[in-house]
Order: structure tokens, then C-alpha cells, then sequence
């Protein structure tokens, strides 16, 4: 059974880190790139938000799928989704890239490309803002 609770508790959460990312959003690369704590939040903010949705993306999986889907990797979970009918496709296909960010995070802490890092946030704001509405507008259709 789908956790709507569970759901929505993601959902503030990853707001709450993109309004704490949007206040990093205004420095330019230089500001965020010479600022080890500036950076190193930037970074954080962005695997939480990312991590967040992957969890989402499981439960929905796992509570309204058939059991057949072909779930690999963290980026299918976003496109599983799109089967599920809970965002478009042409969505999907744009934010399920950011699963790799999460990985490049998590993984390759000391390699990770400030440029990167500096592209994804003003990424994430836009396109994490859509996930949530996208979530919560589905969230109602399944009441």
C-alpha cells in the first residue's frame, strides 16, 4: 500500500533543501568554487534531494508496480515512474540523469567537477520544484 505519509515527508524534506539551495543558487561559480563550505553544501544539498526521490521512486516501485519492472539502476527508478503515470516520460528522461550526480556524490567525492556541481544547482531547483508538484498532484489523484 502506497505510504502517502512517507511521501509527503520526503517531499518537505527536499523542499526544505531546495530552499536552502536556492539561497546558494545567486553566488556565481568563482564565489561557490573558492568556498569550501559554500561547495561543500552545495554538494550535500544536492544528494539529499537526489537520495530523497530515490527513496520515493522505491516505495511507488515497489507498492504499485506489477513486480516486473526493470529497476538497474537509480536512473530507472525515475523512468519506472513514468510507466507508474506519475510524471511524463519527456520528464522522466530529464531528471532520471541526476541519479548519476547522486553517484558521482557519493562515490567519487574527491574527483567531482565543480563545474558540475555548479550546473546542477540551479538543475535541481527547477526540475526537483517539478518533482514534487508532479508527486503531489499524483498523491491526490490516488486519494
Amino acid at each position: 500500500m502506497l505510504n502517502s505519509d512517507f511521501i509527503q515527508r520526503k517531499i518537505k524534506l527536499i523542499q526544505e533543501d531546495l530552499a536552502k539551495l536556492e539561497t546558494i543558487a545567486g553566488y556565481s561559480f568563482d564565489q561557490l568554487a573558492r568556498d569550501p563550505l559554500k561547495y561543500g553544501a552545495s554538494e550535500r544539498f544536492l544528494e539529499r534531494i537526489i537520495t530523497r526521490a530515490i527513496d520515493i521512486n522505491r516505495h511507488c516501485i515497489a507498492e504499485l508496480g506489477k513486480g516486473t519492472e526493470t529497476v538497474r539502476s537509480y536512473e530507472d527508478t525515475f523512468l519506472r515512474m513514468a510507466d507508474l503515470k506519475v510524471y511524463p516520460e519527456d520528464f522522466a528522461r530529464k531528471i532520471a540523469p541526476s541519479a548519476g550526480l547522486r553517484n558521482v556524490l557519493v562515490h567519487e567525492y574527491d574527483e567531482v567537477d565543480p563545474k558540475l556541481v555548479f550546473k546542477s544547482v540551479g538543475y535541481a531547483l527547477t526540475q526537483y520544484a517539478k518533482y514534487c508538484d508532479y508527486l503531489l498532484k499524483f498523491l491526490k489523484r490516488k486519494r
